[in-house]
């Protein structure tokens, strides 16, 4: 499985098990279930996890320009119901 390199685009995800990773130029967000279990399936799931976060770590750690914390995205604009 290919996962998506971290911080490119704001449409890309994948899956690691049950456990869905949005990836954006700004932020990654991880949710979902991720079942480990003591098993050689538990394993590649840890790896392919680790990886990604080590992935995740190398660009930030990189970034000589990483703010301290960036904004949270812009609440959504309520319109009117063009069907009322």
């Amino acid at each position: 499985m290919t996962l998506p390199t971290p911080f490119q685009d704001d449409a890309e995800s994948a899956a690691i098990g049950h456990m869905t990773i949005e990836n954006g130029r700004d932020r990654i967000v991880l949710y979902g279930n991720l079942e480990i279990t003591r098993d050689k399936a538990g394993l590649t799931l840890a790896r392919q996890t680790v990886d990604f976060v080590t992935r995740i770590v190398g660009i930030l750690s990189a970034d000589p320009n990483l703010p301290e914390k960036i904004l949270p995205p812009d609440k959504p604009k309520t319109v009117p119901n063009p069907f009322a």
